[in-house]
């Protein structure tokens, strides 16, 4: 299990949050004139990095703010956290 330190919580463990997907991810600009095999490769066809990566993670069962980690997928340790600012 992966304990997830959170900026304003502490360190939890990570059934306390909900995966929000990669962080490195751009949102489409212009989404309604993408064809649906855009949508498919935006959606679905994504890298699987071994390495530092990052994620965003959202504190479901605590401060229920969103958090940009990046974590090493290799060893699943966590190189750093912060907070998501909109």
């Amino acid at each position: 299990m992966l304990r997830i330190p959170c900026p304003h919580c502490g360190p939890r463990d990570e059934t306390e949050f909900t995966y929000g997907g990669d962080a490195t991810v751009a949102q489409p600009s212009d989404p309604e004139s993408m064809s649906d095999a855009e949508w498919t490769g935006f959606l679905y066809l994504r890298d699987n990095p071994k390495g530092a990566h990052r994620e965003w993670w959202y504190h479901a069962h605590g401060c229920r703010r969103w958090i940009d980690i990046v974590r090493d997928t290799a060893s699943n340790r966590i190189v750093d956290a912060t907070e998501v600012t909109p």
